[in-house]
């Protein structure tokens, strides 16, 4: 099909109206490509309308606009980036209903499910805004001169973190709301103050271009230059691929699965100047059941266990994938029980059907290796999946590592552990994970300190006595680990230390007063925290 390329100003009363074309620095693109569509999973049918993937132009035109805007947004103030997030949070929740509508036809999420992720979108853009109001998050550091010090005198030191340039954001299949268009990712680099170019998921084409049609009225009514927000479509890896390597992007975000991340993460590594790629990637969150609550409830672990790592058919980061379980009291009653639930599950439906076959792919290998137990429930359709228990030991899962990695889906690994040695060199032997979970009394945890200190050097968040699904947006929150989990354990995608990956610092040395920032001029007009001669305070 032929090429035809232009584009029109965004009209608000056009918002709802999908017309499956991307945002261009506030205008939406009227380019006529080969079009794609989205699946509807619950039936294995295509969704109108049709969606037209970007073209090269497209894409350059989107970033040079936010080359353009970036020296102005970057230097709003706090004030003016939380009225743009609060303004976008607003503008979804006034059209929740048709946004869980297209969100559920696109991707068989339960509907209240989706209802509760626009509320978590929206509140995580109200919690951002609160951080750039308040001001502090920007680690003002200040070293007066000291003129007189020998044997050599100091400078008048100030330092500060800034925003990096134009953020690419990559829209995740298993969040259409929270990990997309406007997620935590756009969230917080908006809030840091660089412009944001999302490549929107092919699976949800329709859910993307509704937020994204509320993100440009958003930046729009605030009077921000149109270039601080673009959408792409793209029903391949050709406009991924470009974002990466152009030259005016400064940082990645991604959520996906490892082998799509590590390609970022080279692409991004291999540019003339290279740039950091925020991957949140495989994880299969262990869990470690001790003796004491093993011996008590042993049926109440396996039934809350059950519900964690089927919860959204298994379509978590955090969901649980493997569970370590010491022989003795209780292990036989909580396999049964584990067993039992398996079968009995109904089938789930997955977000794609390519996802639901790469499940049953793994599934079939899995339950044909001869140190493997699979005991599971039926499933036939398309994008359906079975839920799966996989049992094996302790000996013949360090003899096969591929066990330990992530089955994305319904599935759990129960590792049967004759000794605690056998335990503690099974988490010795764990890559790099989101989470690991301690199941047990408290008499249990204080025996078990090699245990946990083992564990503390593979995860970014240590759980006892609660389940890895379910991540709280919040200040303290770290959403990250050692790699393969993430690209950079120092970071988090979600909470609000989630800003400080697409920010970097930078100092001023003997500068006038007038000439400094706000947040390091003397008399401290924001009123923020900051660190003056080594004391914190807002002097």
């Amino acid at each position: 099909m032929g090429r035809k390329s232009f584009g029109m100003p965004l009209g608000y009363h056009g918002l709802m109206q999908l017309t499956g074309h991307s945002f261009l620095a506030g205008r939406r693109s009227l380019t006529v490509t080969d079009p794609f569509q989205a699946i509807a999973p619950a039936t294995n049918t295509p969704l109108a309308p049709h969606f037209y993937s970007a073209t090269l132009d497209e894409l350059n035109q989107a970033v040079e606009a936010a080359e353009a805007a970036f020296p102005t947004y970057a230097k709003t103030s706090g004030a003016t980036r939380a009225k743009l997030l609060r303004a976008i949070a607003a503008g979804l929740e006034a059209v929740s209903a048709e946004l869980v509508e297209r969100a559920h036809l696109e991707t068989a999420l339960p509907m209240a499910r989706l209802q509760g992720e626009v509320g978590r979108t929206a509140n995580q853009l109200r919690l951002f805004a609160e951080v750039v109001e308040e001001g502090s998050w920007v680690n003002a550091r200040i070293d007066t001169a000291l003129p007189e010090r020998k044997p050599l005198p100091r400078p008048d030191l100030r330092s500060m973190l800034f925003p990096l340039g134009p953020v690419v954001v990559f829209g995740a299949s298993n969040f259409p709301l929270a990990f997309s268009v406007a997620g935590g990712d756009t969230a917080s680099a908006l809030a840091a103050g660089n412009p944001v170019i999302v490549k929107a998921h092919a699976a949800h084409p329709g859910t993307s271009e509704l937020v994204g049609g509320i993100v440009t009225e958003a930046v729009a009514a605030c009077g921000l230059p149109a270039g601080v927000f673009s959408l792409l479509f793209d029903a391949g890896l050709e406009i991924g691929t470009a974002l990466v390597q152009h030259p005016a992007v400064q940082a990645v975000a991604f959520t996906g699965s490892h082998k799509a991340g590590r390609s970022l993460m080279n692409l991004a590594a291999a540019r003339p100047k290279p740039i950091p790629c925020f991957t949140e990637m495989s994880s299969t969150n262990p869990v470690f059941v001790l003796a004491g609550v093993l011996a008590e409830k042993p049926e109440v672990l396996a039934t809350a266990l059950h519900g964690s790592f089927t919860l959204g058919a298994g379509q978590f980061c955090t969901k649980p994938g493997m569970v370590f379980v010491p022989e003795g009291p209780g292990a036989s009653e909580f396999g049964t029980k584990l067993r039992e639930l398996a079968r009995s599950s109904a089938a789930f439906t997955m977000l794609t059907p390519g996802i639901a076959g790469a499940y049953r792919s793994e599934l079939t290998r899995r339950a044909t290796l001869p140190a493997v137990t699979a005991t599971q429930a039926a499933a036939t359709d398309a994008c359906a999946a079975a839920a799966i228990l996989f049992e094996t030991s302790s000996e013949d899962l360090a003899a096969d590592p591929t066990l330990a990695e992530e089955h994305f889906g319904p599935s759990l690994l129960v590792v049967s552990c004759a000794t605690r040695t056998a335990a503690l060199e099974s988490a010795r032997r764990l890559e790099g994970h989101l989470t690991a979970t301690i199941l047990g009394t408290e008499e249990d945890l204080a025996a078990h300190a090699e245990l946990l200190a083992i564990l503390e050097q593979k995860v970014g968040r240590l759980i006892f006595n609660g389940y890895p699904t379910g991540v709280e947006v919040s200040h303290a929150m770290v959403h990250g680990g050692p790699y393969p989990s993430t690209s950079d354990r120092r970071f988090t995608s979600v909470g609000t230390q989630a800003i400080f990956r697409f920010v970097g610092p930078r100092c001023y040395q003997n500068f006038p007063g007038g000439m400094l920032p706000a947040e390091l001029q003397d008399s401290n007009p924001l009123g923020i925290l900051r660190m003056m001669d080594g004391v914190v305070g807002r002097a």
